[in-house]
């Protein structure tokens, strides 16, 4: 099979209503190399680079999940672009994006979830979503 474990995709295909960070750029945590005392930053498995993390809201009404973390490896954190006057959160996008399915057992029963990295995070336009609009049928005739 062709396919790698990260499967490349667009940010508007995941994000079509676009999406906005609603905090800051945190670094991933390692857990088995960590202690109580000492937090250790996880690494990227195929560049070593350091890994960070962004949280951003997908105010798409269909989306399942409404907060999602991207990851992304790179030697320092990335920087998030500034909210517009106004508004509260910074409309984001994300280049080299990828999204690696999972099995989440965390719940009462199995399901698939994804995981979502990117090369680099910018800022981008704010969406507006649309109502989508009923199809004009024409009428039946007699």
């Amino acid at each position: 099979m062709a396919l790698s474990r990260h499967i490349p995709i667009t940010n508007e295909l995941v994000f079509p209503g676009g999406v906005y960070a609603v905090g800051g750029v945190e670094q991933v945590i390692d857990f088995e190399a960590s202690t109580r005392e000492q937090k250790v930053q996880a690494h990227d498995r195929d560049s070593g680079l350091p890994l960070w993390a962004i949280s951003v809201f997908d105010p798409d009404p269909e989306a399942r999940t409404k907060v999602v973390r991207v990851k992304i490896a790179a030697r320092t954190p990335p920087v998030l672009p500034q909210a517009p006057a106004g508004a509260p959160f910074p409309p984001v996008a994300f280049e080299g994006l990828t999204a690696t399915p999972y099995v989440d057992t965390s719940g009462s029963r199995p399901r698939l979830a994804w995981s979502f990295r990117a090369t680099a995070v910018r800022s981008a336009s704010p969406k507006t979503t649309q109502a989508p609009q009923p199809l004009h049928r024409p009428e039946q005739g007699g």
